[in-house]
């Protein structure tokens, strides 16, 4: 039986399904995220890189769960499109503001579903001369045991295989403003 917080509101979608990680349980993620990283980054002048569209959701109240000063900027990339599997081609669609040579730097994206991507914009980031470049990924996929785990300094939570949408993840660019992540029902 679903708790009331479990049941999915009617939504003009019925591809929009239960939730999967509550609003409450993605406060206490990012608090906690929050806490560890500005531990971690006491008296270092952090930048959050934002990895859109996905996660401007999960960096705005990131951003706001570490109490010292951070600096942000986005970058976009794509390696999906319009589809729901990878190409495994990674675009750079927007590039970065600031310099971040010699600057400790904080990728935050909202999953990493192969981690192919993450790995090129770390990579890529590390070779303009920041002085780190870490990964803090709000939900990641329990199937990408393949990826040196080591590389995800910070994780929110692991996820099963299934599409997800809400909290800033989407399903063709629709259903990013829901306050949870909830399934999405792909039609067969």
């Amino acid at each position: 039986m679903k708790t009331k917080d479990q049941r999915a509101p009617e939504y003009d979608d019925p591809r929009v399904g239960e939730v999967l990680v509550s609003e409450a349980e993605l406060h206490t993620i990012v608090r906690g995220l929050g806490q560890r990283i500005a531990s971690d980054y006491a008296g270092l002048d952090l930048l959050l890189v934002g990895v859109l569209r996905g996660a401007f959701v999960f960096m705005a109240d990131l951003a706001r769960a570490i109490p010292s000063s951070v600096e942000v900027d986005f970058m976009a990339v794509s390696s999906y499109g319009h589809s729901t599997e990878s190409s495994g081609v990674v675009r750079i669609v927007k590039d970065l503001d600031t310099d971040i040579t010699g600057r400790h730097v904080l990728l935050v994206d909202e999953i990493i579903d192969s981690g192919l991507t993450m790995s090129y914009v770390r990579r890529l980031l590390s070779d303009r001369g920041a002085a780190s470049v870490e990964v803090c990924a709000l939900l990641v996929r329990a199937t990408i045991d393949h990826v040196n785990e080591s590389s995800l300094r910070y994780v929110g939570r692991k996820i099963p295989t299934d599409w997800v949408v809400g909290y800033g993840l989407d399903a063709a660019q629709k259903w990013r403003n829901l306050r949870d992540v909830r399934l999405w029902h792909v039609a067969r």
